[in-house]
């Protein structure tokens, strides 16, 4: 293929493409033989080179546990995120044609966080810089503390927590899932565009859940709604605290638009549509649910994706699929648009002002400079169909709209 015809051929390979990490040579470094050396014969294809990049994960991780789910109902995610790497690995192959590299990922499941530390830390010896983790608040932080000191980049694929974007922040990690606060920001701002303002919200017993509700009032300040009242509910058979398990008791004697379910766990929140006291909407974690995606999404792409990873994994895409996949397309137009494999280079890329991400979503992704979250839309989503993509209209940023969504500049308590 001629120089024209494969300028012409990254554009398009680029909108649905997708690679693994960093672990070569700056493309700059093939110098041209020096005298007494042979240049290589025509006939004789350049070899490519081989770029790896590492997943990890902890082998027994309770968020995949079967055997948790209340009644053994399905209520956890139904396969691992490293699913989506076999079709980042196929999109890839396509831009490694091009550029001459060859695309691979190499997964790790450990039984503790220090086997994975110790892990990365041998794979940071062999020049791999970049890892897709799917791992627990506490067990990332770990991880990234570990590493601390080299250079090695981290994607954070399931860990929704927002003190990790705030005062827990770290300089080597990404957050590609988004936070607790852009879930509620876009629930909220939906119940505001419908005018569904006053809202009675069902608290879980989690810390996540505590969390999930400290947002949603923080999104309701925001955008002018109101939170009628906050109500514990328990997941239980103890007919001493019915009040707190019976759906319709719960949502008694409150005069109220909608219902907010803050239950991480997804456990109560499925019990909760139809059964209210008054007929009133459900959202958060049952009825219209916020995620970073959805297997019913239909524009910007997406139907082609979703298949490509259904028939690859077997499954539909998951938020946190989609989180891997999007690790890896990141990494990869970084490595394109810098002209370099080198940690630095793609680095700095990755985080510049430069980075302009299809994800599939209609708004392009960048990373926000002041706690490495990768800004993007929000989908709100029933079972079976995405009604609204957040930001919504009218909901406006001075810069970026997509900064409506989770901490902005001035909020953050991140400090690197």
């Amino acid at each position: 293929m001629s120089r024209k015809g494969k300028q012409a051929l990254l554009p398009a390979l680029l909108a649905g493409s997708l690679a693994l990490a960093v672990a070569l040579p700056s493309f700059s470094q093939e110098a041209a033989p020096s005298a007494g050396q042979k240049s290589a014969s025509p006939q004789e294809p350049a070899q490519a080179t081989k770029m790896l990049m590492g997943y990890v994960e902890l082998a027994d991780d309770p968020r995949y546990d079967e055997d948790y789910a209340y009644a053994q109902v399905p209520v956890r995610p139904l396969g691992r995120p490293f699913d989506a790497t076999a079709v980042g690995i196929a999109d890839a192959a396509q831009i490694g044609k091009v550029i001459g590299v060859d695309f691979a990922v190499e997964r790790k499941a450990g039984e503790n966080v220090e086997e994975l530390v110790t892990t990365v830390q041998g794979w940071s010896d062999q020049g791999i810089g970049f890892v897709l983790a799917d791992l627990p608040a506490a067990q990332l932080l770990q991880l990234a503390d570990a590493l601390r000191d080299k250079d090695v980049m981290i994607f954070n694929l399931a860990a929704r927590e927002d003190a990790l974007r705030g005062e827990n922040c770290r300089a080597n990690l990404v957050h590609v899932i988004p936070s607790y606060a852009m879930v509620a920001d876009a629930l909220v701002q939906y119940l505001s565009f419908r005018n569904w303002r006053n809202i009675l919200v069902l608290q879980g017993p989690l810390d996540g859940d505590a969390q999930m509700v400290a947002v949603v009032q923080r999104a309701a300040q925001r955008f002018g709604a109101r939170i009628v009242e906050v109500r514990p509910f328990q997941l239980t058979n103890d007919p001493r605290r019915r009040e707190q398990s019976n759906v319709a008791l719960v949502t008694a004697n409150a005069d109220y638009d909608v219902v907010l379910v803050a239950d991480t766990d997804g456990e109560f929140a499925r019990y909760v549509p139809f059964a209210t006291q008054f007929p009133r909407p459900v959202v958060g974690a049952a009825g219209l649910v916020p995620s970073a995606w959805h297997w019913s999404w239909e524009r910007h792409g997406a139907p082609q994706l979703n298949s490509r990873f259904e028939r690859a994994a077997g499954r539909r895409m998951g938020s946190e699929d989609w989180a891997a996949w999007t690790a890896i397309k990141a990494v990869v137009q970084s490595v394109l648009r810098s002209k370099s494999t080198e940690f630095q280079p793609v680095r700095d890329y990755l985080l510049g002002e430069r980075l302009n991400l299809d994800g599939f979503k209609g708004n392009p992704l960048s990373v926000r400079s002041w706690d490495h979250q990768i800004r993007q839309p929000i989908l709100l989503s029933t079972g079976n169909a995405v009604i609204e993509r957040a930001p919504l209209e009218g909901f406006l940023h001075q810069t970026n709209d997509l900064d409506t969504l989770g901490m902005d500049a001035p909020e953050t308590a991140c400090q690197f």
